[in-house]
């Protein structure tokens, strides 16, 4: 029984081993034939696409040789119509050649005719000659001679009279055009003139301020004006003092000094010391700002920071009461226009007529006339010639080159304005310069201030230099010669000062 049982087993594993069979063959099969199918589909769709691409790639052949086509007709055709032009301009050029040639040949028969001409007047001409000579019994060169002689006479006095008129014509219509010029520059070119006078008044909160300048037993002030080189005026204006000073650029340190000291209200020599330095600073700032805003005004750029500081000095500086920055910027003005008008560079003018008074800037300082001054310091700063020769040469009678009368006219009008100027307050200043200079040339003087109008002298001293004696000396040795080289009405108080200063410092 057991072996009918594994028996059975065996038929049933095989039965059920060859239905699985069957069925995987037949699964098998059926893929085999699905693949099959899919790839002949596979084949077929892309036999259909080969055929739609050559298809179009027969169309875009077509297509790109009818462009060639019809492109080569089209240059075949502008070929033969250019072909066509160039016969037409050949033509044409023959014509015209064959044209010229017969006109050449025309001027050829006239050269001729022209030359049998002439020779036929040469004949005649010496047959005449010959029968005048036969005449006169003088030779061809005698006879010219005797004509040209006999013209001169007759028309001497006639062409005198004709040069001269021309000559005058010609003075006067110059003379006209540089009087319309003038004009014309003097009339695009108006300021306003405002003379520098020697004083100047500054405001006061209040009468109780007056005192505290003044100081006890008179400190303050004379610190004030003993550093500054002022004289301080005060009287019974109410809240109101005054600066008096020949030299602009004290008055206006003394000012901003009593400006900071009114402002701290604390007023002692430590402070006032103080003040003159922060014066002094602020002058060099305001000297630097001139000289910059002086050439933004012209229009003008490319000169050294130091020349430029040195122009904003001018600021501070007048000539016969007229400012002198003011001035040079008014000649630059004038000196563009008159250059404009002749041709010439207008920047040159421009830059020549500001800086022609330069040396004015420094001259109290370097020995020397300011044109003299005013050529070293461009040479210095390496300025090109055509500004250095107006600088030199403003005040000659024959300026060197056109810049050079350009920048003497602006300056002339520019001085002889109405008002412009005044000799007496120059004459003033001068003199007090003069006073300060002389007390400057004997040893051992640190600083000379003129104050009064001119009435004292007030002259600081090296105290390690002179002594006390010897300051009494120096003060009689400057009023003579004050009294030998200077004319003057009334009288001149020569005040020397001999201060003696020790510092120590506590650590």
């Amino acid at each position: 029984m057991e072996y009918l049982k594994y028996f059975l087993y065996l038929i049933l594993a095989l039965g059920g081993f060859f239905i699985g069979y069957l069925y995987y063959k037949k699964s098998a099969t059926t893929r085999v034939n699905n693949a099959t199918e899919k790839a002949e589909k596979l084949i077929s769709d892309a036999k259909l696409k080969e055929k739609e691409l050559l298809l179009k790639a027969q169309d875009k052949a077509f297509h790109i040789i009818e462009d060639a086509k019809k492109e080569e007709a089209n240059r075949r055709h502008e070929i033969n119509q250019q072909r066509q032009r160039l016969e037409q301009r050949e033509t044409a050029f023959s014509q015209k050649l064959l044209d010229l040639q017969e006109k050449q040949q025309g001027l050829y028969d006239k050269v001729n005719e022209v030359q049998e001409i002439k020779e036929k007047i040469k004949k005649i001409k010496e047959d005449q000659e010959e029968k005048l000579t036969e005449i006169s019994k003088l030779s061809r060169e005698e006879a010219k001679e005797v004509l040209i002689k006999k013209i001169e006479e007759n028309s001497a006095e006639d062409l005198m009279v004709r040069v001269n008129k021309l000559e005058n014509d010609v003075e006067e219509t110059i003379n006209e055009k540089a009087k319309d010029m003038m004009a014309l520059a003097m009339q695009r070119m108006v300021s306003n003139y405002t003379v520098e006078l020697t004083t100047t008044t500054i405001d006061l909160p209040s009468d109780e301020m007056k005192g505290r300048i003044i100081g006890r037993e008179g400190r303050n002030i004379k610190a004030i004006e003993n550093m500054t080189g002022v004289e301080i005026i005060v009287d019974d204006t109410p809240n109101a003092i005054t600066v008096s000073s020949f030299s602009l650029i004290r008055r206006h340190i003394a000012k901003k000094t009593l400006d900071y000291l009114i402002k701290d209200g604390r007023i002692h020599p430590t402070k006032i010391e103080d003040a003159v330095e922060n014066a002094k600073k602020d002058i060099a700032l305001d000297i630097k700002k001139a000289g910059e805003e002086a050439m933004y005004e012209v229009g003008v750029t490319g000169f050294d920071p130091k020349l430029i500081q040195i122009l904003g000095r001018l600021k501070y500086r007048t000539s016969y009461g007229q400012n002198a920055l003011r001035h040079s910027i008014e000649v630059a003005h004038l000196a563009a226009m008159l250059a404009e008008e002749l041709g010439a560079d207008v920047t040159l003018a421009k830059k020549g007529g500001l800086l022609h008074d330069i040396g004015k800037a420094v001259d109290h300082e370097v020995q020397g006339n300011h044109t003299e001054i005013g050529r070293d310091i461009a040479k210095k700063f390496n300025l090109p010639a055509e500004i250095i020769a107006p600088i030199e040469t403003h005040h000659d009678d024959k300026p060197a080159t056109l810049i050079s009368v350009i920048v003497k006219v602006a300056d002339a009008i520019s001085s002889a304005r109405p008002g412009a100027r005044n000799d007496n307050y120059e004459n003033y200043l001068q003199r007090l310069e003069e006073l300060e200079k002389i007390a400057l040339t004997f040893e051992g003087v640190e600083k000379v201030y003129a104050i009064q109008a001119g009435r004292e002298v007030r002259v600081f001293v090296e105290p390690n230099t002179i002594n006390d004696l010897q300051s009494h000396n120096l003060a009689r040795d400057i009023a003579k010669k004050i009294e030998n080289e200077l004319k003057y009405p009334g009288e001149i108080k020569v005040n020397v000062i001999r201060e003696m200063r020790v510092t120590e410092y506590a650590r």
